[in-house]
């Protein structure tokens, strides 16, 4: 944006995006999708000339916190990636716009028989699938749909069969790295969210159990043990902050590490989380397991295990 741009900071979108998430998660797929359009969420990083907010990817992190810390089931964070990719396209004014909703299949290459990694597919308009070093946008009504339970029974993954599917526009490799890059710190700051969440939930619940006479956040052991959740739980806040900055030779920093560590960390809080409440996080009255099972969905369709072993292996070939 042009003059408002000095006076605006990423961190003054964290509490409109709040509410803008809370006020969509009492509508239906579609309509959330045109109300967060028009509170400027999804069109937050598209160029101003083309009625977006002209704001760059940093603007959209604590979009995405926010959506994570509230357990948002809407795939915001692909709708803002997309949006951007496809700006100046006619699929990208609609998405934009919220008139159209899409995600991307993370997982997998058109090439290949199934891909997947596409979080609500069931219920998006577009899929964006990567081929090669680019990636194509599709028809969900021209996809093969199946669907996959095991790790989150109230909202599965999606297997898809898309190699004959019509293409309805593509991403070139230059543009299609650039949104590898933003969906990996968006998704970084979606599950530092949810382990935010998790972690406050977790501190007002203890502080509301008495035993022996005092609330069980008195005692040490759990003290020690939040110390350490919220020390994880920071430590990705400013990884994620540092990641968005350019190094002292003006270049982008590697964000593989930052996503990785991010994905371990809030796992580790928010399994801590469920511990401390007594197993109760896994009951549908206390439902951390959903925070648990998205960032585990995430940590699937971006094959975290093989991507910390290709930094350790990067880190080691460097330092050797």
């Amino acid at each position: 944006m042009s003059a408002l741009d000095v006076s605006l900071r990423p961190s003054d979108f964290a509490e409109a995006a709040i509410a803008a998430i809370e006020d969509a998660q009492t509508k239906s797929t579609h309509e959330a999708a045109q109300l967060l359009a028009q509170t400027g969420l999804t069109n937050i990083c598209v160029p101003e000339a083309l009625d977006g907010l002209g704001l760059d990817i940093s603007f959209a992190v604590p979009i995405a916190h926010a959506a994570g810390k509230l357990r948002f089931q809407f795939p915001l964070v692909e709708q803002i990636l997309l949006a951007k990719a496809l700006a100046g396209t006619p699929y990208g004014a609609r998405l934009a716009s919220g008139e159209k909703l899409a995600t991307i299949a993370f997982a997998g290459q058109l090439k290949q028989a199934w891909v997947g990694g596409a979080r609500h597919a069931d219920v998006s308009d577009w899929l964006l699938i990567f081929d090669g070093d680019a990636a194509v946008l599709v028809n969900q009504a021209d996809v093969q749909i199946t669907q996959d339970s095991s790790l989150d029974p109230e909202n599965p993954q999606h297997w898809l069969q898309a190699s004959k599917a019509p293409v309805l526009a593509s991403i070139d490799s230059e543009t299609c790295a650039v949104l590898l890059r933003d969906a990996k710190i968006l998704m970084a700051a979606f599950v530092n969210g949810a382990a935010e969440g998790a972690l406050a939930e977790t501190v007002t619940y203890l502080s509301s159990r008495v035993q022996f006479g005092r609330p069980l956040t008195a005692k040490q052991a759990v003290r020690h043990t939040f110390s350490r959740m919220k020390l994880l739980q920071e430590a990705s806040v400013a990884a994620i902050q540092r990641v968005l900055s350019l190094n002292e030779f003006g270049h982008s920093r590697q964000i593989n590490a930052v996503f990785a560590s991010a994905i371990q960390h809030a796992v580790w809080v928010i399994e801590r989380a469920i511990h401390l409440q007594g197993g109760m996080g896994f009951t549908w009255d206390v439902p951390l397991h959903d925070s648990l099972r998205e960032v585990r969905k995430i940590e699937a369709a971006f094959d975290i295990a093989n991507l910390t072993a290709d930094i350790g292996r990067e880190w080691i070939e460097v330092n050797a």
